[in-house]
């Protein structure tokens, strides 16, 4: 992992980390470890956002970074194209947060490893979810939550799936900064997964 570049990001210095990104990928250096050391600084930005030090507007900046970095990067990742997708998945942050960091890094995650992804956002009620999955007929279903108080709007969805008669058809995991066992039991879902490779790996066991 690059610390410079880790601390670069977490500082939100767009333009020198996208330089860094494309010199790394020039370097010939592994794709994912440059995603890494992205996670690893969206980490301290969540972080610093908690603390208030970081405002909403910082962590908009952050996504965007982000962003720029996936793009330059993803065309370096070797995964067998035109396969068929290998499942489906539906992921939101629940209902009351507006956090979308580690759900974009665990949604692009997926997507470079095979898997149709329906990003629903932020914000999302449990009745938007529920009609998404009655609608694509997803495996898996990943709901995201930063804050503390996502664990109810976490919950509720579990219920209002189960109550759309749909709980048997997908498998539930859940993430985030707060996420442990007890808060997995608490919500009633199947697995919770400390990252986006945790999330991955949930996946190829389910799929």
């Amino acid at each position: 992992m690059n610390q410079d570049f880790v601390q670069k990001m977490a500082d939100l210095k767009e333009e020198e980390v996208l330089e860094m990104t494309k010199a790394e990928i020039e370097k010939g250096t592994d794709p994912f470890v440059i995603l890494d050391s992205a996670r690893a600084a969206m980490e301290i930005v969540g972080k610093r956002f908690e603390s208030g030090e970081y405002f909403l507007p910082d962590l908009i900046m952050a996504g965007e970074i982000l962003r720029g970095v996936s793009e330059i990067v993803k065309p370096h990742i070797k995964y067998e194209s035109g396969k068929e997708k290998m499942g489906k998945v539906v992921i939101a942050t629940v209902e009351g947060d507006i956090h979308d960091i580690g759900k974009d890094i665990v949604v692009f995650m997926l997507d470079v490893n095979g898997y149709e992804v329906y990003d629903l956002g932020v914000d999302v009620p449990a009745s938007v979810i529920v009609d998404k999955i009655k609608e694509v007929k997803p495996q898996v279903v990943g709901l995201s939550g930063f804050l503390t108080l996502a664990f109810d709007a976490m919950k509720k969805t579990v219920e209002e799936i189960k109550k759309a008669g749909l709980r048997d058809s997908v498998k539930i995991m859940i993430g985030g900064g707060q996420i442990d066992e007890k808060v997995r039991e608490y919500v009633g879902a199947d697995a919770y997964g400390k990252d986006a490779v945790a999330a991955v790996n949930l996946c190829r066991k389910w799929i």
